[in-house]
């Protein structure tokens, strides 16, 4: 009998939690959509995982796979922050060539688009499957929000951590479907979510809890984290989710996503100026920027001489202006705190 080919990815360390299900996700979905065996390299990463039974496929070893895949990878270099001066920053949409893949392959990537596993819903709400003593429903109230909000090192980076006006508008957009919408914050940083939307009562439990309390909720607000997204995309109970459009670059964008790869039909996507879209109409307007965008003309190049200068400038600016935001924000605080005092 023939053996089948074999899907396979290599989980890495420090690529997050979010990131490492987008690819357990993706080349499962892959291999499931060809009938072909998988198999998850460094499964070990996935023991963070105690409240799910993951199946990682197949024992294999990485000197097993002749053949490597490289997930596509587009970047443009911009002023917007130091990253995307240096790096650059990750706008890459789908790539179809893992599409059809037709033999033995060992992937790496992002893999976070759709089009790779949304058909399989049902099928991802089984291998991600919640043991029920940890599937707490708690917080699973017709009447509350739950609001993701990503710290860490995010907290640092002023194009990418998602500043108070987005959280304040996603809330008001909530009270209009219900007026009687309560709030909650579910966080891996409860400092930085004190810091940035005080009003609300944040907490962190362990990961069972942070995931199922997401999973389970009625009505989610998110940040701009992978972390999210399977337990959001995999709810039995979720009526509305608002997302940061632009995604990573929620703050500082002028039509780019950060990336393409992150916009999800179950979303609807929040602008600075506090409009609401659906992933369908983010995906024309996403397709029309490309056209007029000379970002778009110039993917892969990196900036030098005066365009380099100019942007360092800018990337500079940015991080003065969120500075001079906190401050503000921060001697506000201590303000009313004495008043009260």
């Amino acid at each position: 009998m023939k053996k089948k080919p074999i899907i396979a990815t290599e989980l890495l360390k420090g690529q997050g939690l979010g990131n490492q299900l987008f690819c357990y996700v993706t080349t499962r979905a892959l291999a499931y959509a060809k009938g072909y065996d998988f198999s998850i390299l460094n499964k070990e990463l996935l023991d963070c995982m105690y409240f799910m039974e993951i199946d990682c496929g197949l024992n294999t070893t990485k000197e097993k796979y002749k053949e490597k895949y490289y997930e596509k990878e587009e970047r443009i270099f911009i002023g917007n922050s130091r990253h995307d001066i240096e790096h650059g920053c990750y706008i890459t949409g789908v790539d179809n060539r893992l599409l059809s893949l037709d033999r033995t392959t060992l992937l790496y990537g992002n893999m976070q688009d759709e089009t790779y596993f949304g058909k399989y819903k049902k099928e991802i709400k089984e291998w991600l499957k919640v043991k029920p003593e940890y599937d707490c429903m708690d917080y699973s109230r017709e009447n509350l929000c739950i609001i993701n909000i990503r710290g860490g090192e995010y907290t640092s980076n002023p194009e990418l951590f998602l500043r108070r006006k987005y959280w304040l508008d996603a809330m008001k957009m909530m009270r209009q479907i219900r007026s009687d919408m309560e709030f909650m914050t579910v966080t891996d940083d409860i400092a930085a979510a004190k810091r940035i939307l005080p009003e609300v009562k944040a907490y962190h439990f362990d990961l069972a809890g942070d995931y199922t309390a997401i999973k389970n909720a009625h009505y989610l607000i998110l940040s701009n984290s992978t972390f999210a997204f399977f337990p959001a995309f995999t709810s039995d109970t979720v009526q509305y989710i608002i997302a940061p459009k632009y995604w990573a670059r929620h703050n500082v964008s002028d039509g780019y996503w950060a990336s393409e790869q992150n916009i999800y039909s179950d979303f609807w996507y929040l602008d600075r100026s506090g409009k609401l879209y659906t992933a369908e109409e983010c995906k024309k307007a996403l397709d029309r920027y490309k056209k007029k965008s000379p970002y778009y003309k110039k993917i892969g190049q990196k900036l030098k001489g005066m365009p380099f200068m100019v942007a360092r400038v800018k990337s500079k600016w940015f991080v003065y202006r969120d500075l001079s935001i906190r401050a503000v924000r921060s001697l506000k605080r201590r303000v009313k705190s004495r008043i009260k005092d």
